[in-house]
């Protein structure tokens, strides 16, 4: 989260603050406009095996209304504000609902390559272009994503994400800042994309 949002958790009328790790409430005719942080919808296989269906930010709306899958969670990866609005004052809808198929595609485009590297590599290219900061070392995903979040994410084990991340660092496409914060050498990634 970065210092604008911390400073925007106290500025947004009728906007309920969140802890991280906290469940935001489901309900058919509202959703949740996300103001400041981050969250991650989520559900389960048949087999109990978490699925992160997507992540969202500031000026995301996510929701129950939004979807059919069921059983579904919002959880909290960080502080969050957001608002409550009625689906039906929602002027908007139908970009909110492309937004949404436009993220779920690119999740599932990053989730259908073969090698873990080459998806672990995507997703932080698509998290540093959805969420990044410019900084002079590269692109800074401050997300602060454990290990174990980006396993769910791809649907690999926290082991396999470990080990690719210190690749990764190894080779100098990433660097590796405190609170899981990731800063990417984009220019070198999309070398090692080839």
């Amino acid at each position: 989260m970065t210092i604008a949002s911390l400073a925007s958790l106290s500025f947004v009328p009728n906007a309920k603050q969140f802890a991280a790790h906290q469940h935001l409430t489901l309900s058919f005719s509202h959703v949740w406009q996300i103001e400041a942080g981050f969250v991650r919808t989520v559900t389960w296989s048949e087999d109990g095996t978490l699925v992160v269906l997507g992540i969202w930010g500031a000026g995301d709306v996510v929701g129950r209304a939004l979807t059919k899958i069921n059983p579904l969670q919002i959880e909290c990866l960080t502080k969050v504000q957001a608002s409550l609005v009625a689906i039906d004052s929602l002027h908007h809808l139908s970009d909110i609902l492309l937004t949404h198929l436009h993220y779920s595609e690119e999740l599932m485009l990053i989730r259908g390559s073969k090698r873990a590297d080459l998806m672990l590599v995507k997703l932080l290219s698509w998290l540093a272009d959805r969420f990044g900061q410019t900084t002079r070392q590269g692109k800074l995903i401050n997300l602060r994503l454990t290990h174990r979040d980006l396993a769910e994410l791809l649907g690999t084990t926290r082991v396999t994400i470990t080990r690719i991340l210190n690749q990764l660092e190894q080779q100098k496409y990433i660097q590796r800042l405190p609170l899981q914060q990731i800063v990417l050498q984009q220019e070198a990634l999309w070398h090692y994309e080839i």
